[in-house]
């Protein structure tokens, strides 16, 4: 099987998992040229356990704005669902709801009590205009438009050809290197676009178990990739903990060259060889990026026959 020769968006040099991004530069991709032959290890094509593909991912983070007036200063947590359905012939749904806001600490709850306990803002502290309730949305769903494939690291793959993604560590690596030659990396940075693409094999797509063993097992050997042990996420569930360390970068913000750095934190059910949730944390001059530091927390991932509709409230 040959590697896909489309026209692809611009991707993050750094950064993984859900958002595939970091507090990084562009990497702009042109349009490719004829793809070089990568072959898909022979691995059986399992049938479809289910109508669609589903997952399910709370994402939190802290505004970026201090809200409230005066002495009584907050900061508040922003909370989303996100659900995705896919069928095996490629047709997607996306469904998405405001579950709220909230104060981040217990001195940010009581900064607020303080400031009357406001349930929406228009305005942060130093005046620029946000839109933030406490309250959850109604929420919406929606079909995707597009090609009908599933993306890899640049590439559409069929159902078929996900199922028949390489099931060795090694050969899913050297895969997942070929499609960054084919979207024209740079050979300093194919390590960071390979580490990037595995974990989307524990969630995203409808990648057999062998194949999701294969892309933990393939995450263990990468550079900056580091065994934590045991722990548990925010909903309670114990998997393995990995982190992962991102080179640093210098980019220029406001025309001034900053050092940004990017840490990925997962946690992995290896029983299922599932993602359970990923923290991403990015700094600034060694200063916490809150704009760029996010949770996310996998609640389904897997098959079902339960047909694409508006989020419900957890």
């Amino acid at each position: 099987m040959k590697l896909a020769t489309v026209r692809v968006r611009p991707l993050i040099a750094v950064g993984i998992g859900l958002t595939a991004v970091g507090a990084a530069a562009l990497l702009v991709l042109p349009s490719l040229a004829k793809a070089p032959e990568a072959r898909l290890t022979a691995t059986t094509s399992a049938p479809p356990e289910g109508a669609y593909w589903h997952t399910k991912v709370l994402f939190k983070r802290t505004h970026h704005r201090q809200l409230g007036s005066g002495a009584n200063r907050y900061w508040v947590v922003e909370q989303q669902l996100s659900e995705e359905w896919t069928t095996p012939d490629g047709k997607s749904w996306v469904g998405f709801r405001q579950l709220g806001t909230y104060p981040k600490s217990a001195a940010d709850r009581k900064a607020w009590d303080r400031d009357g306990s406001p349930a929406k803002w228009t305005r942060a502290a130093n005046g620029q205009t946000v839109s933030l309730s406490t309250k959850p949305g109604k929420g919406h769903v929606s079909p995707m438009r597009g090609e009908n494939t599933f993306f890899l690291a640049g590439q559409r793959l069929t159902y078929d050809e996900v199922q028949r993604l390489p099931a060795d560590p090694n050969r899913l690596k050297s895969w997942l290197a070929e499609a960054a030659k084919v979207s024209r990396v740079q050979e300093n940075a194919v390590d960071r676009y390979v580490t990037g693409a595995l974990p989307a094999l524990l969630h995203r797509l409808p990648a057999p178990k062998e194949v999701r063993t294969a892309a933990y097992q393939a995450l263990l050997t990468m550079p900056g990739v580091r065994s934590q042990g045991r722990t548990t996420d925010s909903v309670g569930r114990t998997g393995a903990a990995l982190s992962i360390d991102h080179p640093d970068i210098s980019q220029k913000v406001n025309a001034t060259k900053v050092k940004i750095g990017t840490k990925t934190d997962l946690i992995i059910d290896t029983g299922a060889m599932l993602l359970l949730s990923e923290r991403q944390t990015s700094m600034i001059d060694d200063k916490l990026f809150l704009n760029k530091t996010s949770t996310q927390t996998m609640l389904q991932v897997g098959w079902t026959d339960a047909a694409p509709a508006v989020p419900a409230l957890p």
